[in-house]
């Protein structure tokens, strides 16, 4: 075990919980990244950079303090694991434009981010094209271990398989208060992650986009709470 990832189970206790997906060991940290120990490998997921940006130009204005907040969850994750190898799971920039128009002291934290390490960008259907003007190699899929990442979750079988795209959140009903929570969802054949980006939304596990990805009697959702992670069964879930 490598030195950062046993320094982090002794002090971050439930912040993380240790997953096996099809024979390979993936930690889910609450802040929303997959930890893959034996690759020193990092894993996050829709990000959609520039989100408020995109929708500026489309005459919609928003807060346009996203991408600042992204950047700095995101390298206070790097800091944490200084990982070998990142891999972005796709949409991270909400539209085509959102890399060349990456304004510039943003284009540099995110190479100062990709300093020292190798970087993976996955194709995502918000951004169907390598990012411009930074570094890292661009896949449609990567292979990993067991494990394959992708963008969008294929049906059927596909074991292995690490996606995002449907920015999963569950919600969970005690004493008749509900509290609803993005989630990572994995039956350990595969996970689909929740999107890391601080203006994106969700779509609870019972969403028909959902149907047909896990075995719903193994199906576990890891809520990321604010100090920690809930792992909760799907069949104990109400509501």
């Amino acid at each position: 075990m490598h030195a950062a990832t046993a320094a982090l189970k002794a002090d971050a206790g439930p912040s993380v919980v240790e997953i096996d997906v099809n024979g390979t060991l993936v930690l889910c940290d609450r802040v929303g990244v997959l930890w893959l120990p034996a690759s020193r490998a990092l894993v996050v997921s829709d990000l959609h950079l520039e989100k408020g940006a995109a929708f500026a130009r489309r005459g919609m204005l928003l807060p346009p303090y996203d991408t600042a907040a992204t950047l700095i969850r995101l390298g206070g994750a790097i800091a944490r694991y200084d990982p070998r190898l990142v891999i972005c799971l796709g949409d991270s920039f909400h539209d085509r434009g959102g890399s060349e128009y990456l304004p510039d002291p943003y284009r540099q934290d995110l190479r100062a981010l990709q300093r020292g390490r190798d970087w993976a960008w996955i194709e995502g259907n918000h951004d169907p094209e390598k990012p411009v003007g930074l570094d890292g190699a661009w896949y449609s899929e990567l292979h990993l271990e067991t494990l394959v990442f992708r963008h969008e979750p294929q049906r059927g079988a596909a074991d292995g398989e690490i996606a995002g795209h449907l920015h999963p959140a569950a919600r969970v009903v005690r004493r008749g208060k509900g509290v609803r929570r993005p989630c990572f969802a994995s039956d350990g054949k595969r996970v689909v992650m929740p999107a890391f980006g601080s203006t994106t939304g969700g779509l609870e596990l019972r969403h028909p986009a959902m149907r047909g990805l896990f075995e719903q009697s193994a199906l576990i959702a890891h809520l990321l709470g604010s100090k920690r992670i809930y792992s909760v069964a799907f069949n104990r879930m109400n509501g």
